[in-house]
C-alpha cells in the first residue's frame, strides 16, 4: 500500500469468524465487500464522512486514523471518507474490520508509509481486540490467526486458499447483534470437557481446510464455547443451521457473534440449502436476507 495520491479507494472483503469452535482464531474472507474511499482535504480536523455516516462508523474511522498516525509518527492530515458496499453492519460478517482496515490502508496509501499486510492486521487487531476477522479480510482466504497469549496482540497467521466450488450459504436475520453485548453473554468459566470437545472440533476443521477434503466436514463441526450461549438469543438461528444441513449442507455455524448463520455446501446444492434456511426463519416470523457466497482469496486491495 505505498501508492501516493490525493484520493484512494480500498476494497475490503467481509468475513466469517470462529467457523464453529475456532473462537477468536479462525476466519475466512467472503465475497461481500465494502469500498472505503479517502480523499485528502483541509475542511476539518480528523476524518470527515463525505455523506451521512452512522456514529459507530465515524467513531471507528476516527479511532483508526488516530492509531495510524500514532504508529507511523506521521503528521496528521485532514481527509474525508466514503464507505460503500455490501457488508451489513452488526450481522457477524466483519463490517467493523472493513471500516478500520479501509481507513488505515487508505491512509497508508495516501501517506506512502508502505505498511505490509502483516502490519495492517496487527494494527486492526489492536482496535478489534482479536485477529480472526482482521487476518481473513486483509490476507484473504481461510486464516488461522495466532495471538500473543499475554496481551492478545497479533503474532502471525497461516493462510489457506479456498476453492471456488465451495459455497457458503448465508442467512442474515434482520436483527442487530452487538459484538460487545454478545460477548457479555459468554460464561467466565467453561466445563473442562466442553473445552476439550471444542478443541477437537476446531483442530479437525483446520485439518479439513488444509487438506481440501471438504466432504469430511459432514457432521464434524460443533462448538461448546460460544454458540450454546449466543444462538438462543437469535430466534430461529440454530434451527436454520439444522435445516440447511438436512437440505444437504456439509455443516454450519454462527458467523461471528451473529445474527448471520452460514452453511457450507457444494454450489449445486446452494439454492436448496438457502431455501431451507430462509423457510426456517420465516417459520419464526423473522425476515432475513440470504446470499450464496464464495471465499475471497484476494483479501484487501487498492482499486
Amino acid at each position: 500500500m505505498s501508492q501516493q495520491s490525493n484520493q484512494v479507494t480500498i476494497r475490503v472483503p467481509g468475513s466469517t469468524s470462529n467457523c464453529g469452535a475456532g473462537f477468536d482464531t479462525l476466519g475466512m474472507a467472503v465475497d461481500l465487500h465494502n469500498d472505503v474511499t479517502l480523499t485528502v482535504g483541509d475542511d476539518g480536523s480528523g476524518p470527515q464522512p463525505q455523506r451521512e455516516s452512522d456514529g459507530k462508523a465515524q467513531a471507528m474511522a476516527t479511532e483508526a486514523a488516530e492509531l495510524f498516525f500514532q504508529h507511523t509518527k506521521r503528521t496528521p492530515f485532514a481527509f474525508t471518507y466514503r464507505i460503500e458496499g455490501q457488508v451489513p453492519s452488526t450481522r457477524g460478517l466483519g463490517s467493523s474490520v472493513t471500516v478500520r482496515a479501509g481507513i488505515i490502508a487508505g491512509l497508508d496509501a495516501l501517506a506512502g508509509t508502505g505498511l505490509n499486510r502483516h502490519q495492517l492486521v496487527a494494527l486492526v487487531t489492536t482496535l478489534e481486540g482479536h485477529p480472526d476477522n482482521a487476518a481473513a479480510s486483509i490476507h484473504g482466504g481461510f486464516c488461522v490467526a495466532r495471538a500473543d497469549p499475554a496481551d492478545g496482540a497479533y503474532v502471525d497467521c497461516v493462510r489457506i486458499e479456498v476453492p471456488a466450488d465451495l459455497a457458503f450459504v448465508t442467512a442474515s436475520p434482520l436483527v442487530e447483534i452487538s459484538t460487545k453485548e454478545s460477548r457479555g453473554r459468554l460464561p467466565a468459566k467453561l466445563p473442562y470437557f466442553d473445552a476439550v470437545r471444542s478443541i477437537n472440533s476446531a483442530a479437525y476443521l483446520v485439518a479439513v481446510f488444509a487438506t481440501g477434503k471438504y466432504e469430511l466436514l459432514r457432521g464434524a463441526v460443533g462448538d461448546f464455547m460460544h454458540e450454546p450461549y449466543r444462538l438462543p438469543h437469535i430466534p430461529g438461528a440454530a434451527a436454520a443451521i439444522a435445516a440447511g444441513v438436512e437440505a444437504g449442507a456439509l455443516t454450519g455455524w454462527l458467523s461471528g457473534s451473529g445474527s448471520s448463520v452460514m452453511c457450507v455446501c457444494q454450489h449445486e446444492q446452494a439454492e436448496t440449502v438457502m431455501l431451507a434456511m430462509r423457510e426456517r426463519f420465516a417459520a419464526d416470523k423473522l425476515a432475513c436476507e440470504g446470499a450464496v457466497l464464495r471465499a475471497d482469496n484476494a483479501g484487501l486491495r487498492l482499486i
